[in-house]
């Protein structure tokens, strides 16, 4: 072998650029010393002239960080450094290369990564003179490993940013738990069950099983609480239970692994978090190929948390849905009761429509002589403190009205205890209002006898289409202990309406820019020419004026409340069959 068949290595990656050939087995011996004083051999210096052998370069080639296995024409190996010894022990000098067994070191193989006794190796081979080969073979277990690592760790990332998305909308504790089953398979499992906290004895469970479309199909159940299998109760205790040999035999026992060899099936349970006790509990299973390791366990912790603070936040809002539904059923304000010679006519429209509750409020309570005592009022605020406040006003007005039936003197009385109710609370809340006692006359027609409280004067609609406006003043009540109450008596003939409203019909404001009040003016304008109108229709078209002149803009609370006079035994009058006019 000569000097020019063997090529040095790359200082700057530490790999070979060529191999030696036919490198002779026998002990290397050190480099030869050349003395300080004899000169550097020049560019065309031979290895004798610069004193190194073939000897020193197959010592210099044992150092590469490459193994090197070279062959001669026939395949026969001829020479194996110690790193190419090490990581394949198989080959042997003076033996075919084919021998050994090696598949990625076929005579036609390029360039590949093998697994070889738990080790990643790469090979590359490289053409010589004479038909021969040089195999470079590097360890690359570690840099695979790292690589490994990193995309698994960004496709844990990547998963939970996903779990994280998804998770943000659900607001329904089902819709919640079908997403986190969901979400679950396949990354965390073949098969996801998710228990939630028992409520009222029995607790939900949703399971979600790998397909061969890989949409997982989501079913559930419902499970006494006394029936959970003892993993679960452990886990929604607050721990992850330790044994695990018998989880599979109670997801088993409770049908929740179908598809799966249950022989050779591993299962995990981890708690969902919740605000004081978990919110639910995660089950997780995976057949033989799949195990869990260390790296699973905390990502199914880390998906854990996100699907616990979806189903707290699902739970949460649904409980408070729950209370609002009850509060918003109680302070809807209540159709007037059924009273003889009287139909009555309602619209009301909340600021916040999505409350179906506000500030404003009206209704009717039946007096024993057969008449009944009516109202329309508006409390100071919106929203829900004001919805609560009215509430409280009228559980009031609904005792009282039986103490007192006359509205002047229940109106103090009102105003007495919203005084008492307001201080207690260190509230600054008041109300105006028009309270009214309405009887039926012998001869058809109504008596009107009302109350004010600093509200707006209600307008009649006299059967000749006149509109009048009613001359009721009156101070706010719940502000001064002896407010100054107006009141006045208003006669109705059959098919005469009275007419009450709140402060969210005048004050609306739209138009053509936008903020310009609709005023009494455009309410009266509005009003003409519909007297015949039953009382139903008059409330609805007072609010559709009024939501038209909003054209979709912020308004108050909007309430009307209609009072009509029928003819005898309550029958319209003969004169009431027109059809009303358009607006």
């Amino acid at each position: 072998m000569t000097a020019a068949d063997v090529r040095g290595s790359d200082p700057g990656d530490g790999r070979t650029a060529a191999c030696p050939v036919d490198v002779p087995q026998r002990p290397a011996s050190p480099l030869p010393q050349r003395p300080a004083s004899s000169p550097a051999p020049g560019p065309a210096s031979s290895p004798a002239e610069s004193g190194f052998l073939a000897a020193d370069w197959a010592e210099i080639i044992e150092h590469f960080r490459e193994g090197l296995i070279v062959c001669d024409g026939n395949g026969v190996v001829r020479h194996v450094s110690p790193v190419a010894a090490r990581l394949l022990p198989e080959v042997a000098v003076g033996e075919l290369l084919a021998a050994s067994g090696i598949v990625s070191l076929a005579a036609d193989a390029g360039v590949g990564e093998l697994t070889h006794r738990g080790r990643r190796l790469r090979v590359r081979p490289a053409p010589l003179a004479a038909a021969r080969c040089c195999w470079y073979v590097e360890d690359v277990t570690d840099s695979v490993t790292r690589a490994d690592a990193l995309l698994a760790a960004r496709a844990r990332s990547a998963f939970l940013a996903r779990v994280g998305e998804k998770l943000g909308n659900p607001l329904h504790p089902d819709r919640a738990a079908a997403a986190v089953v969901r979400l679950a398979v396949p990354t965390l499992g073949d098969v996801a069950v998710l228990v939630s906290a028992p409520r009222a004895g029995r607790a939900r469970w949703w399971r979600a099983a790998r397909t061969d479309d890989e949409t997982p199909t989501v079913d559930g159940g419902v499970l006494s609480a006394v029936d959970l299998p003892a993993a679960i109760d452990e886990a929604l205790a607050g721990s992850e239970p330790h044994a695990l040999d018998w989880l599979v035999e109670q997801a088993v026992e409770a049908g929740w692994l179908p598809g799966l060899d249950t022989t050779d099936t591993t299962v995990r349970v981890v708690p969902l978090p919740g605000r004081d006790l978990p919110a639910g509990v995660l089950l997780v299973a995976r057949g033989a190929a799949r195990r869990y390791d260390d790296d699973d366990l905390d990502l199914a912790r880390a998906f854990a948390a996100r699907a616990g603070a979806a189903m707290t936040t699902a739970v949460l809002y649904r409980d408070q849905a729950e209370v609002a539904d009850t509060l918003q059923a109680s302070l809807v304000p209540v159709e007037p009761a059924q009273t003889a010679g009287v139909q009555w006519g309602t619209a009301y429209r909340p600021a916040q429509a999505g409350l179906r509750i506000g500030g404003d409020f009206y209704g009717s309570h039946r007096l024993p002589d057969g008449g009944s005592v009516f109202f329309l009022g508006d409390v100071s605020g919106k929203g829900v403190e004001a919805a609560v406040f009215t509430g409280q006003l009228r559980q009031c007005l609904q005792a009282l009205h039986r103490v007192q039936p006359h509205p002047g003197r229940l109106l103090r009385l009102l105003n007495d205890a919203l005084l008492e109710t307001t201080m207690m609370q260190g509230q600054g809340r008041f109300a105006t209002m028009v309270l009214g006692v309405v009887r039926p006359r012998r001869e058809g027609g109504l008596t009107l006898t009302m109350s004010g409280g600093g509200h707006l004067p209600p307008l009649v609609l006299r059967a000749s289409g006149e509109v009048e406006s009613v001359d009721l003043t009156g101070m706010l009540i719940g502000v001064v202990p002896e407010p100054r109450i107006g009141e006045v008596t208003v006669d109705l003939e059959p098919g005469e309406t009275c007419l009450l409203y709140s402060d969210g019909v005048t004050e609306a404001r739209g138009g053509r820019r936008g903020d310009e009040q609709f005023g009494t003016e455009r309410l009266v304008h509005a009003l003409t020419g519909c007297h015949r109108m039953p009382a139903p229709a008059l409330a609805e078209r007072i609010e559709q004026v009024t939501c038209d002149w909003l054209a979709h803009g912020d308004h108050d609370d909007i309430a009307v409340l209609a009072l009509r006079a029928t003819g005898p035994h309550g029958r319209p009058a003969r004169h009431l069959h027109a059809v009303p006019p358009s607006s």
